[in-house]
């Protein structure tokens, strides 16, 4: 088909219709371009497509830097034929509408761009994390997109440097390979049993054992430092963590005494800098449901005791449970109230808290909230 491309899509795609008048989500073009589309899926309401043939190119268009995006390539990039500019406007664009659409919300949106720690800015170069998959002949890739299907890369343009480490070797036997480097330091963290590791300037860790060097990495965030065992979850982008608990913490506003719960706290980043904040006059409540990430939430927070570490999935019955009893003074009435925490930040995975959830922290009463998101649907709808 020959489709006239309309507005940008969450995901990455952009919208079109077809001559049924079905949408279709259109990848590897951009709105006002007039493209050549081969449908790749198919359903009843809408059909997904890639442009093979640009008619009409946007201004925006640029040559994509890598080798391997494309139609029927590597999936891991939608926009590498976009300018940076307008990628951010694109984004902006995005998170407007799932807010307008879903939580009624009109909001002009500005995309700000995140300072990379290195010379240049060409968006590339910034990923910490890749999981990296293993072909039959041990040889590295990663999935195109929707399917299982490999790309074998020699180098990918977005990974920070040291992520690239394993590429190039042979890890016949092993099913997955997760390469993760911060601030110099680059853990391996194999899935399966290769039959042989190769010579790699990297710790290793084989199915939860470490075989070589460090078990995880060690990094500062305002002012306080964080270890994150091989697997565990940090940010991706090597500025996001300090840029995000900057901006918990200035919305925030947390003063000395206060209360805070940290929901799907992960290692501990926003309960550590709370902690700092609210002091031992306060205190911080983490949840996080995965043990061996509250392992180092409870290792990052050791030398604040007003922290504490719960290990628990965030439910409506857990978030009803964190109100608290306290005396109430004979100035307010004397007797007994029943009362929420002062401040809440939750950052919960891409599908979000849910709307029980977001029920129960508002009948908590907080003074305030900090949201942090990685999908602006589950966000808006949230």
């Amino acid at each position: 088909m020959i489709l006239d491309i309309g507005p940008v899509a969450a995901g990455g795609a952009c919208v079109a219709h077809a001559a049924d008048g079905r949408v279709v989500f259109v990848r590897h073009t951009l709105p006002g371009e007039r493209v050549r589309v081969v449908v790749t899926s198919e359903t009843k309401h809408f059909l997904r497509a890639d442009a093979v043939e640009v008619l009409t190119a946007s201004p925006d268009r640029v040559a994509a830097p890598c080798a391997f995006s494309g139609p029927s390539r590597c999936g891991g990039c939608d926009w590498q034929h976009v300018s940076l500019p307008a990628q951010r406007t694109l984004k902006a664009d995005a998170v407007a509408e799932q807010l307008k659409r879903l939580a009624g919300v009109t909001l002009a949106v500005v995309v700000e761009e995140v300072p990379i720690p290195r010379s240049g800015d060409d968006g590339l170069g910034w990923r910490t994390r890749v999981q990296w998959s293993v072909s039959a002949a041990g040889a590295l890739g990663l999935h195109r997109h929707r399917s299982k299907e490999l790309e074998l890369v020699s180098e990918c343009l977005i990974a920070a440097p040291g992520v690239g480490a394993p590429l190039g070797g042979d890890w016949s036997g092993a099913r997955s390979v997760e390469s993760f480097s911060v601030d110099g330091q680059t853990v391996l963290t194999v899935d399966g049993r290769p039959k042989a590791l190769p010579s790699v300037d990297a710790g290793v860790v084989v199915d939860g054992r470490t075989v070589r060097g460090p078990h995880g990495i060690r990094t500062s965030v305002g002012g306080r430092w964080f270890e994150v065992a091989a697997g565990g979850f940090w940010q991706v982008h090597p500025s996001a963590a300090s840029v995000l608990s900057a901006a918990v913490l200035e919305l925030l506003a947390p003063v000395a005494g206060e209360t805070a719960v940290d929901l799907y706290a992960g290692v501990g980043l926003f309960a550590s800098l709370l902690g700092v904040a609210v002091g031992s006059s306060g205190s911080v409540i983490a949840v996080e449901s995965e043990a061996r990430a509250c392992a180092d939430a409870a290792r990052n927070t050791a030398d604040q005791p007003w922290v504490r570490v719960r290990t628990a999935p965030v439910t409506q019955d857990l978030i009803s449970a964190l109100r608290q009893v306290r005396p109430v003074s004979a100035a307010e009435g004397a007797g007994r109230a029943s009362v929420g925490p002062d401040l809440v930040v939750l950052d919960p995975p891409r599908i979000g808290a849910g709307l029980d959830v977001s029920a129960a922290l508002v009948a908590l009463r907080p003074r305030a909230v900090a949201y942090v998101s990685c999908d602006a649907a589950s966000f808006a709808r949230d």
